[in-house]
């Protein structure tokens, strides 16, 4: 947390990215005070971005867009598959029951404390609900109008994605450091005890594709 780097218009180092709130490093740079993570955010969304970013996107000389252009025509296609395949389903559960468990699922396993045995099960029990979530789910309506449930569903079927991808990252760390504690990793005191040797590295995961696992980019 804390981590990425923003001028005084909240823009990152890459032109036309910006950060909000407690992905940049503005107020807790190392540490997390109860709370300040919500008033960076009300900060950042209500008094900063809605003035930087309209000036950036006024001021800046962006590219054309064309609908033709195959980047576009493959998004639209993906979206569109994913759609269909959301209302065919017409299973029994709705979209919410799903959400409520997965939210349980990591709130009682990927939560503020961790333990290696809580995310090994988590990791076990989420592609379960996916399965389940894509062959069970209920969305009603169409898509050719203003439907809620539809992107509701969107929107869980990728919280379901990003919750497992949590755990995994949570069990790949062997070590407690900022709001990440695993409970394996603590002074005799109770405190969070780092791994810097280790663990002290920039990183992302890559998606690699449906039922693959993904990918940790790194460097020191």
């Amino acid at each position: 947390m804390g981590g990425l780097w923003v001028d005084y218009n909240l823009m990152t180092t890459i032109p036309g990215l910006f950060a909000i709130g407690e992905a940049n490093f503005s107020d807790h740079g190392a540490n997390r005070l109860g709370t300040s993570a919500l008033m960076q955010g009300l900060a950042d969304g209500y008094f900063i971005l809605p003035y930087t970013t309209s000036d950036y996107l006024a001021s800046a000389k962006l590219e054309t867009v064309n609908a033709w252009q195959s980047a576009i025509r493959d998004a639209e296609s993906c979206v569109a598959r994913q759609t269909k395949r959301l209302l065919d389903i017409r299973g029994r559960r709705t979209v919410t029951s799903f959400h409520r468990e997965l939210g349980k699922l990591l709130w009682d396993h990927c939560g503020m404390a961790r333990n290696e045995s809580g995310l090994k099960m988590a990791l076990e029990r989420v592609p379960e609900l996916r399965e389940q979530f894509w062959a069970d789910v209920s969305v009603l309506g169409e898509a050719e109008e203003l439907n809620q449930a539809l992107e509701n569903a969107g929107r869980v079927a990728d919280f379901l994605e990003l919750g497992e991808l949590m755990c995994l990252d949570a069990l790949h760390r062997d070590e407690s450091c900022g709001c990440h504690f695993r409970e394996e990793f603590q002074t005799p005191d109770g405190e969070a005890l780092r791994d810097d040797a280790r663990f002290a590295y920039v990183a992302a995961w890559e998606y690699a594709g449906p039922g693959k696992r993904p990918t940790l980019n790194r460097s020191l």
